[in-house]
């Protein structure tokens, strides 16, 4: 069993890949975390870096994961440039319950935080070819069950943006904030949100030509920016800069559909 953690495709395409190589089948971790995988001879766990470490809500999860400790454990990371301490982190939260995980690795994607800065993440999709042979590899070592780490060192600019303080002002400044005057209440963000942190509410004060609901984002994002990319009308924004819908991004081969929460 392959579980993911993607906000804009990427960890999904990943895991789906991974998958169709192995013969395996893949799963939310949002909703792995629900389900007793003790069973399961082969764990794979894809999901992305933020900021040189492990997603909030991947570490958050990974304790209460139910697996065995017998089985093959696997992490793959889809990156923009640098894993930092994401594989470190969760090989360590897996030691903990007891789990050692035997096999690690990076593979480059388009950086879904780009837009933030400016950029275009659409840009970056020379990285699909250019790491195709990372992927296939990646799967032969899987399907071989081999033992081998790559980029999974302790990092220490990964530890610096993991402590505390700075981490709550990454996430602060991460967070998104709902353009008012542009959403239409459709629920797209609320859906999509894996940390189930958006709610779409009335209005407290109605306005002509306006929705009478309006998304809320609530304290708990784990600035994964799939709302940002996927609002229809580009009414979620980081840092009061405005979402540009050329920006916007979603992995070519992953549907809005599959990436939207399950109830």
């Amino acid at each position: 069993m392959i579980l993911y953690f993607s906000g804009t495709g990427n960890s999904l395409a990943i895991a789906r890949s991974i998958a169709q190589g192995i013969g395996d089948e893949i799963k939310p971790l949002v909703e792995a975390v629900r389900q007793d995988l003790t069973n399961e001879k082969r764990i794979g766990l894809v999901y992305p870096s933020y900021d040189f470490n492990t997603p909030p809500a991947v570490r958050n999860i990974v304790p209460r994961l139910k697996i065995s400790n017998e089985a093959y454990v696997f992490i793959v990371i889809p990156c923009g440039a640098q894993a930092g301490n994401s594989i470190w982190t969760v090989r360590r939260l897996l030691r903990e319950k007891g789990v050692e995980v035997s096999y690690a690795h990076k593979i480059r994607v388009p950086d879904n935080s780009a837009l933030v800065f400016g950029r275009n993440p659409n840009d970056q999709k020379w990285k699909f070819e250019k790491f195709a042979g990372r992927l296939e590899r990646i799967i032969a070592d899987v399907k071989a069950e081999k033992k081998a780490f790559h980029y999974s060192t302790w990092s220490f600019l990964g530890w610096i943006m993991g402590q505390p303080k700075m981490e709550a002002k990454l996430l602060g400044a991460f967070r998104p904030a709902v353009r008012e005057d542009k959403c239409i209440g459709c629920g797209t963000c609320a859906k999509i949100c894996p940390m189930r942190n958006i709610a779409v509410n009335e209005r407290e004060e109605a306005v002509a030509g306006q929705s009478e609901t309006v998304a809320h984002v609530g304290p708990h994002c784990t600035a994964c920016l799939a709302c940002v990319h996927a609002c229809p009308k580009q009414a979620l924004e980081v840092g009061g800069k405005p979402t540009i819908k050329e920006r916007q991004y979603r992995h070519p081969q992953v549907k809005l559909a599959e990436l939207l929460l399950r109830k």
